[in-house]
């Protein structure tokens, strides 16, 4: 199904201005950041130290002058990628008319890092001659703070070392490099600074290639090697292998895409803090040459809630708890009014939307934008999506102390006052606030899930105002946000011929019975009006105050497989789960959207609700094959 790539001399990434295809990335990190390589060996995004710092290498966003670091065959070669099995270490294979090589990208993570200070921060290349001899291309064109600083490269103790105004990049090996300085040319100009070296290697060689932020290691190779060993035995501990007992969560066909979701998660969770970014990367477009271009490289509330959700039903409790605390510390940071719907990986809450003109965007798509204005936005439904995700997590183990109690009382407290309200809605809408039926439902599950609470543990609370409340949502939804006419939950009060996929999880937070024919019927809608033939779900019918189109939302599909599951339409769901995992990359990796009529995937990569919704809708097939079979425990 994803043949593999062939390039030529002119699409060496030295040269070539084009873009490539975002299915065609892999991505290696350290729980604190993330790289994207390309299929033609090129390391194309990275921010240190951090995900959301600035880049050192932006060519994803800007071919001329954004830097990468890429090992390339120098001649027309075949490409493809594989991670080894159940890690983040990827492998880019390459075959040529004379040989064949392997280059393996991995990071170690903290617990890997060998007692060794920022050991962690560093991006490990290994270069494998499977069969020679190759000749392999080697450029290293740094450019700090997302290519507005062009830095100096010069020869160090064990290689090249890149320097900014601030910080440094040191390139370890034992290749001898040629620096763009040296020689009769004259010296580069500015944005063309870098180093590279022509590499042939024979058959059974091996090269290294260490790039360190802030600091230099020595070319070890003998350490490289039992660094690599760490990692992979870390990741495969923490990815589990199944039992044999049929114990496993996810079994079948779709045992390993889900594990790859679970991996790619685990890349977005920063291990200092426990908070999960959206995705690793920044204003990937929605729609290629428009200005649908976001900074999703922070911390949603309600993206990280389904997560921990996610994990946590594969097995990975430890992350769930730790986002329990960091929800709970968000809660606990003043009144219910001013929790965000969105703050950065260690805890700011000021992420201020700026543009970076001299960026030309992803195949021209600008503007390019670091922060994000949503977390100035009211947006209802993220309270129930909080107190969902706490209640979620008190299943495996973890406990509502005092003080917690205290502040889900507080929200809950404030829903009830303020659900009436409009708000821009999970879609976050650039326009005017309306009274989005999603929002008022996940109101009503933010009163539903303290309720449970109260019946489940010794705590109190105001019941009787909160069941009333429930009740008053519920019954305003039901008359107002339920069109007769469509036979469907409509996108909001005032936009009541619209349909909005976000109600299709109106089953799955309990609000109605998936047999309910309310629920039905919104299914059928949804099927029939947003629902391309390939599975394909856009989010809404109207407009969200911008211009210009987007590609259809892959976890909108999820939802759909979700619902029809719940709903017993077991085949339907199955079908449509499977048409929709063809556009999944070769790596097992999804973006935000995919583009309808050309299946390419669009939008920030890999984008946390997408894989969460593939993990999701596994999980409902498993469940409901389960079920039929009686190998349940109700």
């Amino acid at each position: 199904m994803h043949p593999p790539t062939t390039l030529g001399p002119g699409d060496d990434p030295s040269h070539d201005p084009e873009y490539k295809p975002i299915g065609e990335y892999g991505v290696v990190g350290n729980l604190e950041t993330v790289a994207l390589i390309g299929r033609d060996g090129s390391v194309d995004w990275w921010c240190v130290p951090h995900v959301e710092s600035p880049s050192l290498f932006a060519r994803l966003l800007d071919a001329e002058s954004g830097g990468h670091f890429a090992i390339t065959p120098a001649r027309s070669f075949e490409a493809s990628q594989r991670y080894l099995d159940r890690t983040n270490v990827l492998q880019t294979r390459f075959e040529t008319a004379s040989g064949r090589a392997t280059v393996t990208d991995f990071m170690p993570v903290p617990r890997t890092a060998d007692g060794v200070e920022d050991a962690h921060r560093t991006l490990y290349r290994k270069v494998d001659c499977d069969d020679g001899p190759i000749e392999l291309d080697v450029r290293f064109e740094p450019r700090f703070d997302y290519a507005r600083t062009t830095p100096s490269v010069e020869r160090s103790n064990h290689g090249v070392a890149a320097h900014g105004d601030d910080e440094s990049a040191f390139l370890t090996s034992s290749v001898e490099f040629d620096l763009d300085e040296e020689g009769d040319d004259a010296p580069p100009a500015p944005g063309e600074a870098g180093t590279g070296t022509a590499l042939t290697m024979a058959e059974g060689e091996t090269r290294w290639f260490v790039l360190g932020y802030d600091r230099e290691l020595p070319d070890r190779p003998a350490e490289h090697r039992r660094t690599l060993d760490d990692v992979v035995e870390y990741w495969r501990d923490w990815a589990h292998e199944c039992p044999d007992d049929g114990t496993c969560p996810i079994g079948g066909p779709h045992h390993d895409l889900a594990v790859r979701s679970a991996l790619a998660l685990k890349l977005l969770i920063h291990a200092d803090t426990g908070a999960i970014c959206a995705a690793p990367t920044t204003s990937l477009p929605e729609d290629i040459g428009g200005v649908r271009n976001w900074d999703y490289r922070y911390n949603w509330i309600r993206d990280s809630a389904f997560t921990v959700q996610a994990l946590a039903e594969l097995g990975h409790v430890e992350e769930a708890k730790a986002y329990f605390e960091l929800c709970l510390s968000h809660c606990s940071r003043g009144p219910p009014a001013n929790i965000q719907p969105v703050y950065g990986l260690h805890g700011h809450d000021d992420l201020p939307e700026r543009t970076l003109d001299h960026l030309a965007g992803y195949r021209n798509s600008s503007p390019v934008r670091i922060g994000n204005a949503a977390h100035e936005q009211r947006q209802l439904d993220i309270y129930g999506e909080l107190i969902v995700g706490v209640h979620e997590t008190t299943r495996y183990g973890a406990e509502i102390t005092d003080r917690a109690w205290e502040a889900i009382r507080d929200i809950v407290d404030y829903v009830c006052d303020e659900w009436h309200r409009p708000d821009v809605g999970i879609w976050e809408v650039r326009d005017d606030p309306q009274n989005f039926v999603y929002s008022k439902v996940m109101c009503w599950a933010a009163i539903d899930r303290a309720l449970r609470i109260v019946d489940e543990t010794d705590y109190e609370g105001p019941v009787e105002r909160w069941r009333d409340a429930r009740a008053e949502i519920k019954e305003t939804v039901l008359e107002e946000g339920y069109s007769d006419e469509l036979d469907s939950f409509v996108r909001s009060f005032e936009a009541d011929d619209q349909l909005d996929a976000a109600t299709l999880r109106i089953p799955m937070v309990g609000f109605l019975s998936p047999d309910d024919e309310r629920v039905q019927g919104t299914i059928d809608a949804v099927s029939d009006r947003l629902t391309t033939d390939d599975g394909l779900v856009e989010r809404f019918e109207g407009d969200d105050g911008l211009p210009g189109e987007e590609g259809a939302f892959v976890v909108c599909s999820f939802w759909l497989v979700n619902a029809l599951a719940l709903a017993g339409r077991d085949d339907e769901a199955r079908d449509l789960f499977e048409d929709v995992c063809e556009f999944v990359s070769p790596l097992g990796l999804l973006s935000e959207e995919i583009d309808r009529e050309t299946g390419e995937l669009l939008g920030n990569y890999p984008q946390a609700f997408s894989q969460i919704g593939l993990i999701n809708g596994a999980l409902a097939l498993e469940d409901n094959t389960a079920s039929r079979s009686g190998d349940t425990d109700g």
